[in-house]
């Protein structure tokens, strides 16, 4: 189970991660950027998001988590990842 400061921590590495993985000015991109509506992330950045995701975190993300909802944004990222942990 994550605690609450663990967050900071984890929207750390998923931010250091989307900022290499794009190689955008890392000042572009902040929590709540939409990230694959502003066009940093296409499908295939998705599948090894994920793969890093779960490689990283120790997470199984399943059919039913796939939705833009908890992938849309770091913010979102780290939510899900804080979910998929706890559980």
């Amino acid at each position: 189970m994550i605690m609450n400061t663990d967050a900071t921590a984890i929207k750390e590495k998923v931010k250091d991660y989307i900022k290499q993985a794009t190689f955008v000015d890392k000042d572009k991109i902040k929590d709540d950027s939409l990230i694959f509506k502003e066009g940093y992330f296409d499908s295939m950045g998705f599948v090894v998001l994920i793969t890093y995701l779960e490689e990283n975190f120790g997470i199984k993300t399943t059919d039913s988590d796939l939705v833009e909802e908890n992938f849309e944004s770091i913010n979102a990222i780290t939510d899900f990842i804080i979910r998929k942990s706890s559980n």
